[in-house]
């Protein structure tokens, strides 16, 4: 049925896959987990734990701990990665490729965000492994943003393109590069006219729906504060022209990123949405007010499963168009009595997974 807006009342899609992901561990990753699980088929699952996940032995060890804590009955796929330090073994990695443990390896610049201290400094300490990497086919996952404190926080990811992903791509022609949570019209431009098969981005729930206002309005909202952080709202609608288009180089990367509300809202609280509850109504809602939800399961579902080489997802799912707005979301506790805030969406979201 079609309401009297002319959008659906409900839509079915291929289950969607995330691919890009926290989920922490311990008791958080318990109490976390299975609102991913109910969503999303896969996920590629963040390295950066503390310590990181650096090695196919704590990738595998890091897969089973995400395993027993799926609830019974689950399907849902943790897609491993590893954390790029100075010194990644490639043979490692490759071989953790073969075994089905690696399905590709995150960079993070060092000092970019949460858990990132043990990033890498200089690309050219880890041109072996690109190299490695471009050879066997293993995707790089970017977090891109320069550290460089002279650099103003919302310029970092315009110049990260500039300065090093330009150089790197000429370097290594052949390597995937997924640019992760991207935020800025000059990402979207780069993508425009460099995306294809070596080159993908992920676009967030809440980057589409937020722009930096968000962190100020009656005050420090710590719970919008995210890293990449949202930038004007000119990009912000750069974001949602892209992921809405159609074009097979956007998918789905929620990074969800849960924090304990006591680390959110402290002098120097953590960077991170937790939006792994409503990711899927969040992005129904961008889609449908663009009149684009005829091309929401390409980006959900089907762009990301291609650009990997992995299959499309059997399964599906359904949501419902509701008129009333969505309840304001109770925090999650986790098994160690933390409270997690979900994202709360300023402006009423008209879905609801079936």
């Amino acid at each position: 049925m079609t309401s009297t807006t002319g959008i659906p009342e409900k839509i079915t899609l291929i289950k969607p896959d995330d691919w890009h992901l926290h989920v922490r561990d311990g008791a958080m990753l318990r109490a976390v987990l299975p609102y991913t699980a109910r969503q999303f088929a896969r996920a590629i699952i963040m390295p950066n734990l503390k310590p990181p996940v650096t090695t196919s032995a704590l990738a595998k060890a890091y897969r089973q701990r995400i395993s027993d804590a799926l609830p019974a009955g689950s399907t849902f796929q943790p897609l491993m990665t590893l954390y790029l330090t100075e010194q990644t073994d490639a043979d490692d990695l490759e071989q953790g490729q073969r075994e089905g443990i690696v399905t590709a390896v995150k960079l993070y610049p060092a000092h970019a965000t949460t858990n990132s201290d043990h990033g890498v400094t200089n690309l050219a300490a880890v041109r072996t492994v690109l190299e490695r990497m471009q050879r066997i086919g293993m995707p790089l996952l970017i977090h891109g943003e320069v550290t460089d404190h002279q650099v103003d926080i919302f310029d970092r990811e315009a110049v990260f393109i500039d300065k090093v992903l330009i150089p790197l791509r000429k370097t290594f022609p052949g390597l995937k590069v997924v640019m992760e949570h991207i935020t800025t019209r000059q990402a979207v431009d780069y993508l425009e006219a460099e995306g294809g098969a070596t080159l993908g981005a992920t676009i967030t729930a809440h980057h589409l729906r937020i722009n930096r206002n968000a962190m100020f309005q009656g005050g420090i909202r710590p719970h919008f504060y995210c890293l990449p952080v949202a930038k004007r709202e000119l990009h912000r609608e750069a974001l949602v022209r892209a992921a809405t288009s159609g074009k097979a180089c956007y998918f789905l990367g929620t990074d969800s990123a849960p924090h304990a509300k006591t680390d959110k809202e402290s002098a120097c609280g953590c960077a991170g949405l937790f939006t792994a509850v409503n990711a899927l109504e969040v992005y129904a809602q961008v889609f449908a007010e663009q009149h684009a939800l005829d091309r929401l399961e390409a980006f959900a579902s089907l762009n990301g499963p291609k650009f990997y080489g992995l299959p499309i997802n059997s399964q599906k799912v359904s949501l419902t168009q509701v008129s009333d707005p969505q309840p304001l979301l109770k925090p999650i506790l986790t098994a160690d009595s933390a409270e997690i805030v979900p994202y709360q969406d300023a402006n009423p979201i008209g879905w609801r997974m079936d």
